[in-house]
């Protein structure tokens, strides 16, 4: 019997350390830059079989503050297309606007880009991830 048990928890350590290998880079949580003096903290996790990030916490000036956009979707079904790389919408909260957004994942790094006109004019940010 005691084989047995060792067997699955073996069985079960090897799953969720391949379940963590494969995860996405995308996932955690993340910094975003300034933007007309504020700032957010994002959420990203899976939503289907693509990735969304939530508003968790906001600062202004560096400090703390309730924003009306706490709990909104900045990142919205950003699609894998490998090495980091990823494709979906981007809401920008200081005009309301979503636009097609492009994400580059290089380790704690994110580059973020909303663009109109089929990619001519972008905007760009630089995130940190914190966790």
């Amino acid at each position: 019997m005691n084989r047995v048990v060792k067997r699955v928890a073996a069985a079960a350590a090897i799953a969720l350390l391949a379940g963590t290998a494969g995860a996405e880079p995308i996932v955690g949580l993340w910094q975003t830059q300034a933007d007309e003096g504020a700032y957010a903290h994002v959420q990203i996790a899976p939503c289907g079989a693509n990735f969304c990030g939530t508003i968790v916490k906001t600062f202004k000036a560096g400090a703390e503050y309730q924003s009306e956009n706490l709990g909104k979707q900045l990142v919205r079904d950003m699609a894998p297309k490998g090495n980091g790389a990823y494709e979906g919408k981007v809401w920008r909260p200081s005009n309301n606007k979503v636009y097609l957004g492009k994400i580059a994942v290089n380790g704690s790094a994110m580059k973020l880009s909303g663009c109109v006109a089929g990619g001519l004019i972008c905007s760009k940010q630089d995130w940190q991830k914190i966790k």
